[in-house]
C-alpha cells in the first residue's frame, strides 16, 4: 500500500492539517513538564523529610481560678469555666527552612474525669509564617477561647497539662503534628470563684 495526499487528515478545505502533529507536540511538551515539576517537588519534599522540627518549650502558669456558669453554647446547664494566665517562650526560628511555609501552633490543655478519661481543649493558637518573628516570649497571656469542662470536672481537678504543639505547614510534603519538649501541669483550685470576680 503506498500512501496518497488523501490518505492524511484534511481539513474543510480538502488540504491536509497540520492540526493533529500540533496538538500532538503541545501534548508531549505539556506531559514532560509536569513530570520535571513533579519530580522537583519530591526533590523538595526530600531535601527536608528527615528533620525532626522538635525544640524546647517554657510554660508556666500564673492565675488559676473556676466558675460554675452557664454554658448557652452547649445546653443552659452549669458547667465548669477555667481562666487562668500563662507565661510562654519558645524559640522556633530554626524550625524554617527553605521548604517550610508556615506553623500553626496551637496550646491545648488535656486532663481526665470521671465523665472522659481523656479531655482535650484548645486555649490559644497563632499563625507564624516564613520571614516573620518565630521567638515566642509571652508574660501574662490570656486564654484566646473559652476553657469549659462538659460538666464539673475542673473545680479542684490536680492534673490538667498544658501542651504547646505545632502544624509544619511545607511548600511540599506532609503535615506533621510536633509537640513541644516541654509541658507544664497545674491543679484548679478546690472551690469556684464568685461570678463577679475578674482574674
Amino acid at each position: 500500500f503506498t500512501p496518497t495526499e488523501s490518505s492524511f487528515p484534511t481539513d474543510w478545505t480538502g488540504k491536509t492539517s497540520n492540526m493533529n502533529t500540533v496538538l500532538s507536540r503541545a501534548n508531549t511538551i505539556f506531559a514532560f513538564t509536569l513530570s520535571v515539576m513533579a519530580a522537583l517537588t519530591f526533590c523538595c519534599f526530600l531535601t527536608t523529610a528527615m528533620n525532626d522540627h522538635l525544640s524546647p518549650v517554657q510554660i508556666d502558669v500564673n492565675k488559676i481560678i473556676v466558675k460554675n456558669v452557664q454554658d448557652f453554647s452547649t445546653t443552659r446547664d452549669k458547667n465548669d469555666l477555667g481562666f487562668i494566665t500563662f507565661d510562654l517562650q519558645a524559640d522556633l526560628q530554626h524550625l524554617f527552612n527553605w521548604n517550610m511555609k508556615q506553623l500553626f501552633l496551637y496550646l491545648t490543655a488535656e486532663y481526665t474525669t470521671n465523665n472522659n478519661k481523656l479531655n482535650q481543649v484548645v486555649l490559644w493558637d497563632k499563625i507564624i509564617r516564613r520571614g516573620e518573628n518565630a521567638r515566642l516570649d509571652y508574660r501574662s497571656l490570656h486564654s484566646k477561647y473559652y476553657f469549659f469542662d462538659d460538666g464539673k470536672g475542673l473545680r479542684g481537678n490536680q492534673n490538667v497539662t498544658l501542651t504547646l504543639s505545632w502544624n509544619v505547614i511545607p511548600n511540599a510534603g506532609t503535615l506533621p503534628r510536633i509537640s513541644g519538649v516541654g509541658s507544664k501541669t497545674f491543679q484548679f483550685p478546690d472551690e469556684y470563684t464568685p461570678g463577679n470576680a475578674r482574674i
